[in-house]
């Protein structure tokens, strides 16, 4: 387990700022299905009299609907046959950060419970602590880094959606992948972003350009599987804060235009519960590593529901984009699915599959609970994908929601590694998702359609 970041607040010590005054809003909030931060706001002093003691709860339809927030049927956990109850936010007090770029405020993560105080299985954080129980039970400990990319406009969220997302004037005019000048023009606003994350408690590395126009990516160090997922879904919502600040906007789809995706590269590695290495051993790739490797190549297609949760996910996976289509790995080989990167206590294996839209709690449970099937069965790594693997005739990674949610519904895996709750309720997040799509009249038909047909 890494060390609990000294930037993080203890309760005691934001009793004492709030006493103080420097510290009058509490942002108590847990992660959708979604992958957003959803909650309250609360006064400090009301937070210290009656909610550390007593707790808080909020409407369980919030785990039981789609991206607009309407109520929709399928869901075994929230209806309205069932009354949509309350459950219980568990407030987290190891994930208490100052939230700079809001006066005055904290945020405090929380997992869901129900209020007989048993875990409601759905959720996201309680999905991927699951699967950290798993691989204690087998002697590790997981460590993550999530890469995560976004396009940055000179639009406000206001102008954005009047005009429909049409028009909009990227921070960037041409492709910038590293390029120093690129990243200066918008330098204000990642060194916001960078910074406010820094006081939050994160580890931050850099940012750079990338290809896209106005397409940028900060980086953070790896640290525990659910400290990262958490890091995460905190800086999300903050990178949008802050560019509403700058009068711009970020958006994280994983496929805005026909340009360049963005994506979420996960790197994860295991540690055994002492701190040794899992992954390496004698000067080469362990057996464990090699397990590992083969239980997320062997889950992939089951799982990509968990990796590219949305219709628009699936719009990234292309031949020669640095998105990758094939289910495959290789050493360092960006055109495969599962790339491997380091030696000894670096080795670690790259899942390429993510985008910009995934909630990193799902795609991380995916992708240990993945690798923890591998070591389980003691799965055979297949040799490695040398060259070009998007012609190398390997499996596909599935190419629409449709095909993905098909693989999550029929396995006998996911069934195992997650639980029979988890696929019933995300296998119909994706029936909601394409009856929506199916439904809706989209600018391509009427491009094609109005006059000429």
């Amino acid at each position: 387990m890494s060390e609990r970041n000294p930037r993080l607040l203890s309760l005691e010590q934001l009793r004492v700022q709030i006493g103080e005054g420097h510290i009058d809003t509490v942002v108590v909030a847990f992660t959708d299905m979604q992958g957003r931060l959803q909650g309250k706001r609360l006064h400090a002093h009301y937070f210290l009299d009656v909610v550390v003691d007593h707790g808080t709860e909020g409407c369980n339809y919030l785990l039981s609907v789609d991206v607009d927030m309407n109520t929709v049927d399928g869901y075994a956990m929230s209806s309205w046959d069932t009354g949509y109850g309350d459950m219980e936010f568990a407030l987290d007090y190891d994930t208490i950060r100052v939230l700079e770029h809001l006066p005055m405020t904290v945020m405090i993560q929380c997992d869901l419970v129900w209020l007989d105080h048993t875990p409601v299985v759905q959720s996201p954080r309680t999905i991927l602590k699951a699967q950290v129980a798993k691989a204690a039970e087998a002697g590790f400990v997981a460590l993550a880094g999530t890469e995560l990319e976004f396009i940055v406009f000179d639009t406000t969220y206001e102008q954005a959606w009047r005009s429909g997302y049409r028009d909009m004037t990227p921070a960037n005019q041409y492709n910038v992948d590293y390029s120093i000048v690129g990243t200066s023009r918008v330098e204000p606003l990642l060194r916001d972003i960078r910074n406010t994350m820094y006081a939050a408690g994160m580890n931050v590395e850099g940012a750079k350009g990338e290809c896209n126009f106005g397409q940028h990516e900060i980086g953070f160090l790896f640290d525990d599987v659910v400290a990262t997922a958490d890091n995460h879904a905190v800086y999300k919502t903050a990178a949008k804060e802050i560019a509403s600040q700058h009068g711009q906007a970020i958006t994280f789809m994983a496929k805005y235009d026909e340009r360049e995706g963005s994506s979420c590269h996960i790197h994860l590695s295991l540690r055994g519960v002492d701190g040794g290495l899992a992954f390496w051993e004698d000067g080469k790739r362990s057996a464990v590593y090699d397990q590992f490797i083969a239980g997320v190549l062997a889950t992939m297609r089951d799982f990509t529901l968990l990796y590219a949760p949305n219709i628009n996910s699936y719009k990234r996976f292309a031949d020669a984009s640095f998105a990758p289509t094939t289910v495959a790995w290789g050493l360092d080989n960006r055109t495969c699915a599962v790339r491997l990167v380091g030696h000894d206590s670096s080795a670690r294996l790259e899942n390429r599959v993510p985008g910009g839209d995934t909630n990193p709690y799902l795609a991380l449970a995916a992708m240990l609970g993945g690798g923890l099937y591998g070591i389980e069965h003691q799965l055979e790594l297949e040799p490695e994908q040398t060259g070009n693997a998007y012609t190398s005739g390997k499996p596909k990674v599935p190419r629409t929601l449709r095909e993905a949610r098909e693989a999550f519904a029929e396995s006998s895996i996911a069934r195992a590694v997650l639980g029979e709750e988890v696929v019933a309720h995300y296998t119909n997040m994706a029936d909601v998702e394409l009856k929506a799509f199916d439904a809706a009249v989209t600018d391509w038909e009427l491009r094609r359609g109005f006059e000429r047909m």
